[in-house]
């Protein structure tokens, strides 16, 4: 970056001797781009400093959270009041908000003044001649019966707790809004010393003083510094204005920051906009170095000294002082006007900002005959070099004003570039201010400047042509907006949010399902089947040998070989391999998938130098199976996305054995038929004996027990216990969960390949979850509540919202991003923040919902153990595996808290198997093998 001179142009039209001496006073207002760097960095800083809860105490530059959560997105409408007091006049403001495609804006407003000896009396003085005034204006519109909502421009630092809370309107009532609204001022500016007012709730003294009068009553609604009312009036004309910036009497930003970077407030999901009140950048000391002998002298002169110094180098009501008091210090050094001065030159306030943006004209004759003139009005006779001269001294003044601004506007765009990410920013910054709009060479400079300091940024600068009072009622529309959107979004999710009672509805259906599933008479009509599995035993430790498991269960598959040894300490060692199932086999034929199943299997022997072996084969095989004995399962309907032809109703063992004898390279010696469930049950059980529970929660979902066998009355024998594979997927198949399912779930039914089935599993596993979120999602944008109501042709495909996404969304502490990422992939690039937080909101009731009913089923499951045993306590372990149960950032917990509620008398112990369902699939064949052994023996 350049370290040149920026005052170059400039730096012409005196003698070069005199240029030099007017030079030894100007040399430190003069920064190079490195310098400014240096500002920028320094303000990012304090930034930092203002933002975190334990430093902000002592922080100078304060960080005010302004509880502005969104900026408009184009369908507010309403009539709003807006009140925009900042200066020595205010104005009362009548808007009328069109929005949805009309993007029109109507404003009548009366302009006040404000007495001195009100701006310097008692703050119940100052605030009765506010209420006077909106008296005046309402009666005058003749709306002083109507109570509107209204927006307080209040332009100065302000410690607020919140916007005031909308309640959305009845049918034929106006709105309610709550008085939960505070704005304590922290110190007047810009010349006001009303008393009796810092440190109090200005909304709480406006208030006061409109009871006071007893004529009308209206609904303050939000109170907004001119900066953030800047920014949204800006944010209705451009959606990409995220920052307001004023540079006048005073001058200050705001920008929408992540809440995650807001230490002071409690939360981290979405933005929030942040009033940085710069002005008292350097008030600890952190621009001393900058600061010049004349900087300081104006300071000391002023009504704050020690405050604001970051303003007095820069706003409107400073740069004019700064000026008089060069050319007096000038003129005492003989410098200028022949070493004389005046009484008018050595007054105070003599000297007008405004005369500044005349000197500076773009005409060089034209700047000098206004310098020549403003120079005679105070009493001086001015040689045409002391004109050339003072106009020199206005352009660094003014120019080192723009420059200081632009290096910190560069460290708040740096921040929210970083806050995205994003390598390229484009954003757009809604300017006000007397200095910006009226002296075209102060932004022109500032506008330059930024664009050198933040290069990486393509910026837009846009001027607010209706003031800060649009700004304020745009917030205050913008509120009334969020609050009628949310309350229609929280109706639609209500649909979605189940009750306790709900649940232990949910779970006593389950439990009587079951029930009827183990029955002989009603297990043709039960929807949950409770098959036998023939697994009569859990591991003792004493299996040993080498196993084969094939685990089947999604559109890959593992092929594992596996060793259990039991010298004195069990233990189990695995090698494994991958492959996966193409799209067109999992839906062709059976012949087609069992043969691509027993190629694997051969690749596997010769990867492991084990080619042609024969082994005992434990077979995972996870969709609904009707088991007689361990060897031998008959498919009862494909479920994950498998449809190959030929298979349902036949025993896949039988399928599997006849592929083996095709490629006639191997053989296998015995096949266990394994659900997952149970497989994921042995797996745990040979690590905790206390084992019986196995739980699914992934692709699919499903679960599995020891039942007592005089209880399961498909299968012949009364002692000791059986494994069996509930199925619980299929529940609800029978319409017993019609009145908890929503819109949504009979639309994901409706367009899976298997409508009217595994109902409680297309509520709750992972391949369904991602469809529930993306038709919740397609009605908000249908309904104008997402999206600004425009959704991409992407979001309409069936199964691009993957539920991965909803554990990706969950567990990012930089979720926002991660969400802006995925909509991005969906086609959505013009998503807002808003946008994303309603997606994360939408994606966490969803697998909240999930989480429960699994919790739901699982208390049924351990509660009719209990039952079983008579016992009043119960001590069990639950087997888990699946990805959605693994990498969900929440479901587990959700989960367990659920169980832990419906079924109180149960200790549950969770244990995670880490090894998946193939180990399991070896132990029930290893198993197996022990009681073949042991009944030989």
């Amino acid at each position: 970056m350049s370290t040149s001179n920026p005052l170059a142009p400039y730096s012409t039209g005196l003698h070069d001797d005199q240029a030099d001496k007017v030079g030894k006073y100007l040399h430190r207002l003069q920064l190079s781009d490195q310098s400014l760097m240096d500002v920028s960095m320094r303000f990012r800083r304090e930034m930092d400093k203002g933002l975190c809860r334990d430093t902000n105490p002592t922080a100078a530059v304060k960080m005010l959270p302004t509880f502005v959560r969104s900026t408009p997105d184009g369908t507010e409408q309403g009539e709003f009041l807006a009140l925009d007091l900042g200066g020595s006049n205010f104005r009362v403001l009548l808007v009328k908000v069109m929005g949805n495609g009309k993007q029109k804006v109507e404003m009548e407003s009366q302009i006040y003044d404000i007495p001195e000896h009100v701006m310097r009396g008692s703050g119940s003085e100052f605030f009765d001649h506010i209420a006077d005034c909106l008296a005046n204006y309402l009666e005058k519109m003749g709306i002083k019966d109507k109570k509107l909502p209204l927006g307080f421009t209040f332009s100065f630092p302000c410690q607020q707790t919140k916007l005031d809370e909308i309640t959305p309107p009845q049918p034929n009532l106006q709105p309610s809004v709550s008085l939960n609204l505070q704005a304590v001022l922290l110190s007047w500016t810009k010349g006001f010393r009303s008393s009796g007012v810092e440190g109090k709730d200005v909304v709480s003294l406006l208030r006061k003083s409109i009871k006071k009068r007893g004529d009308f009553d209206i609904d303050i609604v939000a109170v907004v510094n001119d900066t953030v009312g800047t920014m949204m009036t800006c944010g209705f004309d451009d959606r990409h204005c995220e920052v307001g910036l004023i540079v006048g009497t005073g001058t200050n930003a705001c920008y929408m920051e992540q809440m995650r970077n807001i230490d002071l407030l409690d939360g981290d999901e979405g933005r929030m906009c942040v009033n940085t009140e710069w002005g008292a950048f350097g008030d600890d000391g952190a621009l001393e170095d900058l600061r010049t002998d004349i900087d300081q002298e104006l300071d000391a002169g002023s009504l704050n000294p020690g405050k604001q110094l970051f303003e007095k180098m820069i706003s409107g009501m400073y740069m004019g002082e700064l000026v008089r008091l060069i050319l007096v210090k000038m003129a005492r050094s003989q410098l200028l006007f022949q070493g004389k001065t005046t009484s008018e030159l050595l007054t105070t306030g003599h000297f007008s900002t405004s005369y500044i943006y005349a000197i500076e004209n773009d005409k060089d004759e034209e700047g000098i005959a206004v310098a020549e003139k403003v120079l005679r009005d105070l009493g001086l006779d001015p040689s045409i070099e002391d004109c050339k001269a003072t106009r020199r001294v206005c352009q660094i003044v003014s120019t080192r004003a723009a420059h200081l601004c632009a290096s910190t506007l560069a460290a708040v765009l740096r921040q929210i570039r970083d806050n995205k990410a994003a390598e390229k920013l484009r954003i757009t910054i809604g300017v006000d201010g007397s200095v910006y709009k009226n002296h075209p060479e102060f932004s022109r400079r500032l506008n330059k400047m930024v664009r050198r300091l933040v290069p990486d940024c393509d910026v837009r600068f846009l001027q607010s042509q209706d003031g800060s009072g649009k700004g304020a009622a745009m917030v205050t529309a913008v509120a009334f907006r969020l609050a009628n959107q949310n309350v229609e979004r929280q109706r639609i999710l209500d649909t979605l949010r189940l009750s306790r009672e709900q649940l232990l509805e949910v779970k006593r259906r389950l439990n009587e399902e079951m029930t009827r599933g183990l029955s002989k008479q009603t297990h043709e009509q039960a929807s949950i089947k409770m098959l036998p599995t023939y697994v009569r035993s859990t591991p003792d430790g004493t299996e040993r040998g080498n196993f084969l498991a094939l685990d089947l269960g999604g559109s890959s598959f593992r092929v594992l070989l596996v060793r259990v040894r039991s010298e004195k300490r069990r233990s189990v060692d695995m090698q494994q391999k991958i492959y996966s199932i193409p799209q067109e086999i999992m839906q062709g034929t059976g012949e087609e998938l069992f043969n691509h199943i027993v190629d694997c299997i051969a690749d596997f022997l010769e990867y492991m130098g084990m080619r042609g072996a024969s082994l005992p084969l434990g077979f995972t095989f996870s969709f609904p199976c009707d088991q007689t004995k361990l060897d031998e399962g008959i498919l009862l309907k494909w479920t994950k996305g498998f449809k190959a032809s030929g298979c349902e109703g036949r025993d896949v063992v039988t399928l599997l054995k006849e592929a083996v004898r095709r490629r006639q390279e191997f053989d296998l010696n015995f096949v266990a038929v394994v659900n997952d469930t149970v497989g994921t049950m042995m797996t745990c059980a040979y690590e905790d004996p206390k084992c019986e529970v196995g739980l699914i929660v992934g692709t699919g979902t499903n679960a599995c027990y020891m039942e007592e066998m005089h209880n399961i009355e498909l299968v012949e024998g009364n002692s000791g216990r059986m494994c069996v594979n509930v199925e619980w997927g299929a529940f609800g198949e029978n319409g017993e969960l019609d009145d908890f399912c929503t819109e949504f779930d009979h639309l994901v039914d409706a367009c899976s390949n298997y409508p009217g089935k595994q109902r409680y599993e297309k509520m709750i596993s992972g391949m369904y979850l991602g469809e529930v979120v993306r038709n919740v999602l397609l009605d908000f944008t249908d309904k104008g509540l997402l999206f600004r109501g425009k959704v991409s042709e992407r979001l309409k495909t069936r199964g691009i919202f993957e539920t991965k996404f909803l554990s990706q969304i969950e567990s990012d502490r930089l979720a926002m991003r991660q969400v802006r990422s995925i909509l991005q992939h969906l086609g959505l690039t013009g998503s807002t923040c808003d946008d994303s937080v309603l997606v994360k909101e939408v994606c966490s009731v969803v697998a909240r919902r999930a989480a429960q009913l699994c919790g739901a089923g699982l208390a049924a499951v351990v509660d009719k153990i209990r039952q079983n045993r008579n016992l009043n306590q119960l001590s069990v372990t639950v087997g888990v595996d699946g990805t959605l149960y693994k990498t969900h950032p929440h479901f587990s917990t959700i989960m367990q808290e659920t169980l832990q509620d419906l079924a109180p008398q149960c200790q549950v112990t969770f244990l995670k198997s880490e090894d998946g369902s193939g180990k399991g699939a070896a132990l029930i064949t290893a198993v197996a093998y022990r009681v073949q052994n042991e009944e030989q023996q």
